[in-house]
Parts: structure tokens; sequence; C-alpha cells
């Protein structure tokens, strides 16, 4: 683990839901850190011709669109923010019925594997963009808003794991645990509005399986929303213990609860320090 001294980079982990880009939206606008969100990377540097392709696929099966488009008279872009990813998730999609909107398993893994080596990508610019935050926008304070799937594209237990090792010797990680009422609070919040995201393809696969055999559909006949909540649960209990053996091997662990009451800059970090 690198060596904390207050105001070195940070780079936070945890669930989707349990404050990382609103403490790294914190420390930008009260403190001046600069805030790079890995989701953001992904969206706008690697997946975003992706994204937009997919767009103007859809938009073509309206002859309208379609008609505009040919004559450039239309553009048609990905408007990506820290706070709306949803371009992203919605070109990840979900399998199933194409009547509601689902998409073939293969080609839904193909866009995981796509979204798999975007988020390698972004996390390994994390260094890349330590430097440039200092050196060109005159930023000396650093906060890396990892997403929610980093601990699908690492293995916490090999000590020569090249993304852990370059995030690790760039910045202090820190993983935000939540407990179980927070897991059900997100497992809740899920349920009503589900949406697409990255999984880790073999606990992918063997959750399809198993939600084929349980439900007895075929791959057309899943209903993608009903699927994706399914999963969502098992979902929270494979990561939490590689976000732990992350946070054991490479960082430090602040409870999820400690860090809703943080409503400062220098709160955070007292709570990082006294973790220390």
């Amino acid at each position: 683990m690198r060596a904390y001294v207050r105001g070195n980079p940070i780079a936070v982990m945890g669930m989707s839901g349990v404050g990382k880009t609103r403490i790294a939206s914190m420390l930008r606008s009260q403190d001046r850190w600069f805030h790079y969100s890995i989701d953001y990377r992904i969206g706008t540097r690697y997946m975003d011709e992706a994204i937009v392709d997919n767009f103007k696929r859809e938009a073509t099966k309206v002859p309208l669109l379609r008609d505009l488009l040919l004559s450039d008279s239309i553009f048609i872009s990905s408007n990506i923010t820290f706070d709306n990813l949803d371009p992203l998730s919605t070109y990840l999609g979900k399998p199933g019925d194409p009547k509601k909107g689902g998409i073939p398993f293969d080609e839904y893994i193909r866009r995981q594997r796509e979204h798999k080596d975007a988020e390698i990508r972004a996390l390994m610019d994390t260094p890349l963009f330590v430097e440039k935050a200092r050196s060109i926008y005159g930023y000396d304070k650093f906060i890396c808003d990892t997403g929610g799937s980093i601990c699908e594209v690492v293995d916490p237990t090999d000590k020569n794991d090249q993304v852990l090792r370059t995030l690790s010797e760039s910045c202090l990680l820190v993983y935000i645990a939540g407990d179980d009422s927070h897991a059900e609070a997100l497992k809740a919040r899920f349920d009503k509005s589900p949406k697409p995201m990255y999984y880790n393809e073999t606990f992918l696969r063997e959750v399809w399986a198993d939600y084929l055999k349980e439900t007895g559909c075929t791959e057309t006949e899943v209903d993608p929303d009903h699927f994706i909540r399914w999963g969502f649960a098992r979902l929270i209990d494979w990561r939490r213990p590689r976000y732990q053996a992350m946070a054991d091997g490479w960082g430090i662990t602040l409870a999820a609860k400690d860090v809703e009451k943080v409503d400062t800059p220098e709160a955070f970090l007292d709570l990082i320090e006294r973790s220390l």
C-alpha cells in the first residue's frame, strides 16, 4: 500500500451507491481536487464510437432519421456526464426477449468484453491523469472515482496484478464498504430501476444458465428486466468479498455508514487518517 500523506492521490472503490461519486464531487467542488471518473473515461474515450454507432443503428430503422443521417443533415452523439452514464449502460443492454428490449446473449457477452477491455485501459490511465491534472490543469490533489465493476477486472489475490499495482502506485486505494442493510437498500433501489451493468463473464454465464434452468425460459423468452434484477441480488454477494480482498491486500476500508456522515473534505481525510 502506498504511504499516505494528506492530499496525496486517492482512488475510491465500492458498489454503486456507496458514495464514491458524492465524495469525489465534494472534493472537487469544495477543495479543488481533480475528479477522474473511470466510467466517464470509458464512455467518452474507449467506448464512445461503439455507443454512437449503436444510436445510429437504431436511428436508421426510422426512414426519416435514416435519410437525414445519410445526407449529413443531423448529427448523433453521446452526452455522458459524471452523473449521467445512461448512454454507456444503454449500450451494454440486457439479454433476452427482443420484443422487450433484450439483445441476444452472445451479443451481450461481446459488449461485456468490450467494457472489460475499456475499464482496464481507463484504470491503467490513472497515472497519466495524475500527471495531467498537475502539469496541465494545475491541480495538486487528485481523486479517482472507480466504477462499481473494478473488482470484476482484477485479481486481488495476485500480488502482481497489473491494474491493482498500477493504481496502488499512484493512489491510496479506499474501499467504501456497505453493511447488510446497505446491500438490501441497493437491491431495493435496483429493483425499482434495473439498469444494464458489467459482470465478470464466468459469474454471468453461471447466473444465466441458472436462470434459464430455474425459469424454464429459452434465451428469447427471458424478460430482460427480470433477469438483471434476479442476477443483481446474487451480484452483491459475489462482489463484497472481492472488494474486501482488494482492500486487505492493496488499500484500506471505510464503512459506508461513516462516509455517509462526511460533508466536508477535511472530515473525509480525517476518516482516512484514522483508518491507517
